[in-house]
This record gives C-alpha cells, sequence and structure tokens, in this order.
C-alpha cells in the first residue's frame, strides 16, 4: 500500500470523525437511533492504522464494524483496500468494494450508503477521475441529496441519509489527498443547508427492542446459515472474513437471538445497544441556549452525558495496541485492562485537519459557540483554535477561554457553564460566568501507583520504583501552571482522608456546590465514598463519573479523582 493512499485513508476518518455528531443528529433511518456517526467512526477505525498488510486490516474492519452503516461500509473497505492503492487499480478496487456492500445486505434499499458506493463506482471509472478536485465531488453532492426522497422517514425529517453523508465526507477527504490536493473544502452545513437540519416537526416513536453486532467462528454451511438470518429480525448485515462471519440486526429478545446462533459457532463477539434507550433519547426536544457550548473530552464527562447537555466534546485519541479510537468511543475496562496486561498504550492529539472540521462543523451547525478548551499547559489546543480563529472566524462567533483546567476541573466547569446557559439569555452572561467560575474549581488527583507515570515519561522510571517499593501514593493537583504534588498517601483510606479534609478546607456545607468524583476500574469504591459526601454535603450535586481516558492512560488502574465547584448554579 503506497505511502499516498495510506495518507489518504486517514484523511478520509478524520473528516468523518469530525463530523460525526451532525451524523448522529440526523441518524432518523432506518431508526432515529442517533449512532451512525459513532458506528462508522468505530467501523473505519482500523483505517488510521493502514500500515498493517491487508490480510490483518481486512479482518480488523470485519471485527470492529458496529450498527447497519458501519457495516456496510466495513465490507466496502475490505476489497477496496486490498485492490487500492493506485491511481491505475482504484477504480477497479471502487467496483470490488460496491459489490461486496450490495452482497451483504439481504434486504437493500435505495437512498442509502449503498446509492453513494454505486454513484463512487460511476464516477471513478478511469485514471482521469482525480483531475479537477474538489468539481467531482459534485455528483457525488448531488447523490447525497436525492436520498432525502427516496425514504419517507427521510421525507418527512427533512434530511439526507446520514450513511451516505458520512460516506461523502469519507471521500471528500480521500480523494483531496489522493489527488495532491489540499483535504479542506466547503463544510457540509453550507453545501447542504437544511437537508442537514431535522425538521422541528419530525417525531418518531421510541424503538423497542436491541441493536446487535456479533462475531462467529467456525460457521456451518450456507444455505444453514441464509435460514438463519431470515429469522434473526430486522436491519441484517452480514459480512465474512475466512472463518469469521459478522452479523449486524436488530431484535425484540436478544437472549433468543443468541440461542439461535448459538450451532452455527462460537461467539467471540458481541456488542448491544438497547434500542429504546438510545430512541428515546433522540426524540428529545434539543436545548436552546443563547450559546452552545464545546469542550475538550480530557473533561471527564461521557459522550451520553455530552449528548443529553447539547454539548460538543473535541476528542483526543487513544492507542491501544493496533487499535486507535476517540477517547470517548471506549469504555474504562478496555483501556484498564489493556493495561494491566502490558499492551502498550498511548495517547494523542487529534491532527490540525481534523480538529479544524471539528471548529468548522461546529460553527456551521450554531450561531454562536463558547469553545472552554483544556489548559494551555496541557495541551496545544488553545493555540490551535486561536490560530484558526484568526482566518476563519470573521464574525467573533466562537468564543475561546483557556480554562487552565483540564480532566475533573474542567468537568465541573463545563457542567457549572450549561447549567448557567439554561438559565441566561445572553451569550455574554454565560462567557463571563465561565470565565468567573474556572477560578473557582479544583481538583484532587489520587494515584495508586507511579509505573503508569514513568511509563508516558511523566516521571523517571526509578522514582517510579522507588515509589511503588515504599506504598507511597502521591497526590496530584492539576493546575492552571500544570499539576503539582499536593501530598502523598499510603493507602485508599488516608486518600480519603485526605479528600475529606481538602473538600472541608474548600466547600461550605450549607451552600450548593457541585463535586464530581471520577473512577478508573474502581467504581464500587468511588460510589461508596460518593454516598458518604452526599450526607455531609446535604445541598451539593455529587456525581461520579469515569476519569477521562487520557488521564486514566498516564495514571493507571487504581486512579480516582474528586474535583468540585463552589456555590453550583
Amino acid at each position: 500500500m503506497k505511502g499516498d493512499f495510506r495518507q489518504a485513508l486517514i484523511a478520509g476518518c478524520e473528516c468523518l470523525a469530525a463530523w460525526a455528531d451532525l451524523l448522529d443528529r440526523i441518524n432518523v433511518f432506518p431508526i432515529a437511533d442517533g449512532d451512525t456517526g459513532r458506528n462508522l467512526v468505530v467501523s473505519l477505525s482500523p483505517l488510521r492504522r493502514p500500515e498493517r498488510n491487508h490480510h490483518d486490516l481486512a479482518r480488523a474492519l470485519l471485527l470492529c464494524a458496529r450498527g447497519n452503516s458501519g457495516n456496510i461500509a466495513s465490507a466496502f473497505f475490505q476489497p477496496f483496500i486490498r485492490e487500492g492503492g493506485s491511481r491505475e487499480t482504484l477504480p477497479d478496487a471502487v467496483r470490488q468494494g460496491r459489490d461486496r456492500a450490495w452482497q451483504v445486505v439481504p434486504d437493500p434499499r435505495p437512498g442509502t450508503i449503498l446509492t453513494f458506493f454505486d454513484a463512487l463506482a460511476d464516477l471513478i471509472q478511469g485514471p482521469s477521475y482525480l483531475n479537477g478536485f474538489p468539481d467531482n465531488l459534485l455528483p457525488l453532492e448531488m447523490v447525497v441529496r436525492s436520498t432525502v426522497d427516496r425514504q419517507p422517514k427521510l421525507r418527512r425529517a427533512g434530511v439526507v441519509d446520514a450513511g451516505a453523508l458520512g460516506m461523502y465526507l469519507f471521500f471528500g477527504g480521500f480523494l483531496a489527498v489522493f489527488s495532491g490536493s489540499s483535504p479542506a473544502f466547503r463544510p457540509v452545513t453550507e453545501t447542504f443547508g437544511d437537508l442537514v437540519r431535522v425538521s422541528p416537526s419530525f417525531r418518531d416513536e421510541p424503538e423497542r427492542g436491541y441493536c446487535i453486532d456479533t462475531v462467529l467462528r467456525n460457521t456451518g454451511d450456507g444455505r444453514k446459515t441464509e435460514a438463519l438470518l431470515a429469522s434473526l429480525g430486522e436491519s441484517v448485515v452480514v459480512g465474512r472474513e475466512e472463518d469469521c462471519l459478522k452479523i449486524h440486526f436488530h431484535t425484540q429478545d436478544k437472549e433468543r437471538a443468541r440461542k439461535k446462533l448459538n450451532p452455527f459457532g462460537d461467539v467471540i463477539g458481541w456488542t448491544e445497544d438497547d434500542l429504546y434507550a438510545q430512541t428515546s433519547v433522540f426524540n428529545r426536544e434539543p436545548k436552546h441556549l443563547p450559546v452552545h457550548i464545546m469542550t475538550d473530552a480530557a473533561g471527564s464527562l461521557t459522550r451520553e452525558e455530552a449528548k443529553a447537555l447539547g454539548i460538543t466534546l473535541l476528542d483526543s485519541y487513544i492507542t491501544i495496541g493496533d487499535q486507535s479510537l476517540p477517547e470517548t468511543y471506549l469504555t474504562p475496562d478496555a483501556l484498564y485492562d489493556a493495561m494491566r496486561l502490558g499492551v502498550r498504550v498511548t495517547t494523542s492529539q487529534a491532527s490540525l485537519f481534523e480538529r479544524h472540521q471539528k471548529y468548522e462543523s461546529v460553527l456551521g451547525s450554531y450561531e454562536q459557540v463558547l469553545y472552554l478548551c483544556v489548559g494551555s499547559v496541557y495541551t496545544g489546543n488553545h493555540r490551535t483554535v486561536m490560530d484558526w480563529k484568526k482566518d476563519h472566524d470573521p464574525g467573533n462567533r466562537l468564543a475561546v477561554l483557556d480554562t487552565g483546567a483540564a480532566s475533573g476541573r474542567l468537568g465541573v466547569l463545563t457542567l457549572a457553564t450549561a447549567a448557567f446557559a439554561e438559565k441566561a439569555s445572553r451569550a455574554e452572561d454565560v462567557v463571563a460566568y465561565a470565565e468567573e467560575a474556572m477560578n473557582r474549581t479544583g481538583e484532587y488527583i489520587f494515584l495508586d501507583r507511579l509505573e503508569y507515570l514513568a511509563a508516558g515519561g511523566r516521571l523517571s522510571k526509578t522514582g517510579a520504583f522507588f515509589g511503588d517499593i515504599l506504598g507511597m501514593k502521591p497526590v496530584v493537583a492539576p493546575m492552571a501552571d500544570g499539576a503539582r504534588k499536593a501530598g502523598l498517601c499510603r493507602s485508599g483510606r488516608d486518600q480519603e482522608r485526605f479528600a475529606l479534609k481538602a473538600l472541608e478546607h474548600s466547600l461550605d456545607q450549607n451552600k450548593a456546590a457541585l463535586i464530581m468524583l471520577q473512577y478508573s476500574d474502581n467504581r464500587p469504591n468511588v460510589e461508596r465514598f460518593a454516598e458518604r459526601l452526599k450526607s455531609l454535603y446535604p445541598l451539593a450535586r455529587v456525581i461520579v463519573r469515569p476519569l477521562s481516558l487520557t488521564s486514566g492512560a498516564h495514571m493507571g488502574p487504581g486512579a480516582w479523582a474528586v474535583a468540585f465547584l463552589p456555590q453550583f448554579p
């Protein structure tokens, strides 16, 4: 696989990830569960590491596939990466990918991601297809536009198909880099206008059941498998790679479906989403705030919480072995299990291109935006957004604050600002509140072992070794000028005593406050401590959240934290 082809695949993934939230917001077909953006990002995440051989990459695509569109896209890219790589071979690679994508859907529908792949195959018929980029995106744009009238539910919602738009975004980035052009192109919010905004009148009844993705090994003969698929449920997509069969489907009875699968092979992978929970959230009335809030995922807010509050998260990336994902797409268990097993874990910022596209997507969706940026001492995100803002925000619609915070401090500031915004009428009042509140936040992070800080280069290995031998458990206080060592503890009980004293010094028991406790792999212990705090601070809002996984990747299993803000709105 040539270098320009690999870089084009990465650019496609970056463009897709930057606009994933918008894809989730318009995902009404086949059901309004709001997860097409997430599913496509997860499904195509192996393409971010395209240095692997074709065999391993194709297998990773099969195993990572999630959701309806994600499984169809995964099927397309398996032959695409094997056959592509040059201008001469790409037309045939697209045709083979298109054919595979159609084959994995027993009940294909018009006006979907499959229609986009047809148009892509028609466009890319010879080596001259890359000439004149980005004009050659126009036929693909027209196909995406046409999807709104191809399905009744899309027509009622007044939006294009999210899967088709996702592939338009991917190939916008891919074709730009592969043609030697700049990967920047016209924001899709400008290109498609109201076709990427769900009609206010659209309502859909919540769906019951489960969205299942499963992998079987050593499956039986093809005829029996086909009969099985006919009885599994709806939205069935079936892919195969050597001895593995990947099945996506919707079912009312997940236990019965699993029993049906057992005779056909060993279940080696199983993920499920509760469709009622997802579709109920999608149908909620959007919050109308004077300013849209954006922050970094380093603030220990979950993707689900951010979506419910109408907050945009800018993810960093966590790489575990060969898999690289936005941090809010991972579960704590996946991270800490890998760390305990000694799997190499690294963190990184999104590329400049992806961050720039993210800013475009937010300003394309909201009139006024407040970006509560992770402290500049911790990442380069503040400098990056300010450099972009000079050339791309002439109307000063994007307000940026260097919060000096990360992890739970950033989280409590964001939650408090969102709560204040619900009662405010002017954007400038929300900005002023955030500026004042960020100076009142505090946090203490309690480490269990120092070896993980040492592995990440944040502490000498000698210091980590002797610290662990002596049973030292450092307490770290993240501040605007960097993380400071606030103390040492020898046990979990000592850590809790330290936290109680710190809160007693900072909070008034007779006033409302926000206290965020954060866990790594120790949720039960942290939740028990939370109950104690609720009795001590009856007027406070005490919440428990996962520790930001970028923080957790450096601090390791056993770490936990307490962040707080006096006088919560």
